[in-house]
């Protein structure tokens, strides 16, 4: 089974472990039965094997073989009871998680695997949205969103800000640290998600200070102040503008056009459909004085005689005939957030919406961000390790081969992850004598 030793899963394991060891423990000495490293591998390892709730876990933990190879593969001591595994997580700060994320980025970096996520301009493309994954009349916490429901009763939410590097031409996506859209401690306006989003810019440059990158994201974003945060990160940008959000820029696209200084390509492929772009460049964002100059786009596709995509952007990348095409195509990649990240993370075994735990402080936020590592370990293990795609292969769904392997360690005890893959892969008794 070829994968870099570092990208490997017992790799990427123990580096986690590392991290986790680091984790700031408040608890008093003495007075605990399990410690922080173990309550953290051990919400990862449930989340990684799609677990559908705690007592779920509990109870497989509970059978002697399950509990050790849990201890095999995650390196966990002592298996925390699911009273104490709330207890502990949730006094941990969510922010004391978010290294991880860096750091499984560095390795991918380290072992060329972003080379095929960068755009032709030398750009790395990240998308950021928006996403509920909790809500509730009743269950609360001081960290929790409140709104009016549908019928005017109350109701409480937690949403995250995430986001992803993606590239158009790659399935799969690379998760970022999540920015919590949360009411914090000694503020009485309510938090939203581009005041997430411009902490979120700042955090991203932080960790990666030399990464050239573009933000693309909805027209929520195509405002002043958040392009000026992004200015300020030495970002660049591709952001959807609307007309109805952007009636003077229009019209001045329109008047630019109409005088002869905008740029029109369109041609149809092999399928017969047919693709229109124009651009304008250096057209003011807003009507006010200090408003940027920004660089126009929009894009039709028709098939059969009819518009069935039409979207348009702002840029401060200059827009040209030999990049028209890349710009939409990544304007465009944004929806893969939704589709490969949101809508995988609900739909496709991780049971991202279930209350795992709400607690009072972090916990619900700490378990959305394990779960959320443990997707990003599947993609990577996706992309890189063939033998753990060569065992994927073997079953026609996610939710088929995940069952064979919360299975096989019901019965076996394994050295380590890739030990387990080998077995349900090609199990013992088909092999040649």
């Amino acid at each position: 089974m070829h994968v870099k030793k570092h990208l490997s899963f017992s790799a990427l394991r123990k580096a986690l472990a590392e991290l986790f060891d680091q984790v700031d423990d408040t608890r008093q000495a003495g007075k605990v039965d399990y410690c922080l490293h173990d309550c953290l591998m051990s919400a990862l390892a449930m989340m990684f094997f799609q677990d559908p709730s705690v007592l779920s876990f509990q109870r497989r933990m509970q059978d002697s073989l399950q509990s050790s190879n849990l201890k095999t593969m995650f390196a966990v001591d002592t298996i925390p009871s699911d009273s104490a595994l709330r207890q502990t997580l949730d006094a941990v700060p969510t922010q004391a998680i978010h290294p991880a994320f860096s750091m499984l980025l560095q390795r991918l970096q380290r072992g060329k695997q972003l080379v095929a996520y960068k755009l032709e301009s030398g750009h790395h493309l990240i998308a950021l949205d928006g996403s509920q994954y909790f809500s509730s009349k009743s269950i609360n916490c001081p960290n929790c969103l409140t709104y009016q429901g549908a019928k005017g009763s109350l109701r409480y939410s937690h949403q995250i800000l995430q986001a992803v590097m993606l590239n158009p031409d790659m399935r799969h996506v690379l998760p970022l640290a999540p920015e919590p859209v949360a009411n914090t401690d000694g503020t009485t306006k309510q938090d939203c998600e581009i005041n997430a989003a411009k902490r979120i810019v700042k955090k991203i440059r932080a960790a990666h200070p030399k990464l050239k990158m573009i933000i693309t994201a909805d027209g929520l974003y195509s405002k002043q102040p958040f392009v000026d945060v992004l200015k300020d990160a030495r970002m660049s940008f591709i952001l959807v503008a609307k007309p109805t959000d952007h009636k003077l820029l229009f019209e001045w696209v329109d008047e630019l056009d109409g005088l002869g200084q905008g740029g029109h390509l369109q041609f149809s492929d092999d399928k017969g459909r047919r693709h229109v772009y124009r651009w304008v460049n250096q057209v003011p964002l807003n009507g006010s004085r200090d408003a940027d100059q920004v660089n126009f786009f929009e894009y039709w596709l028709h098939a059969n005689q009819k518009v069935t995509y039409h979207n348009s952007w702002v840029t401060d990348i200059k827009v040209a005939k030999n990049n028209i095409v890349e710009l939409v195509q990544a304007g465009r990649a944004r929806w893969k957030i939704e589709n490969e990240t949101f809508n995988t993370l609900k739909n496709q075994g991780y049971h991202i919406e279930h209350n795992f735990g709400h607690g009072q402080r972090f916990l619900s936020n700490n378990f959305f961000v394990l779960n959320l590592l443990a997707f990003y370990i599947h993609q990577i293990l996706e992309l890189c390790d063939l033998g753990y795609q060569y065992c994927r292969s073997k079953f026609s769904s996610r939710k088929e081969y995940w069952n064979n392997l919360r299975v096989g360690i019901r019965f076996m005890l394994f050295r380590d992850f890739e030990h387990l893959l080998r077995n349900v892969a090609d199990p013992p008794e088909i092999r040649a004598p």
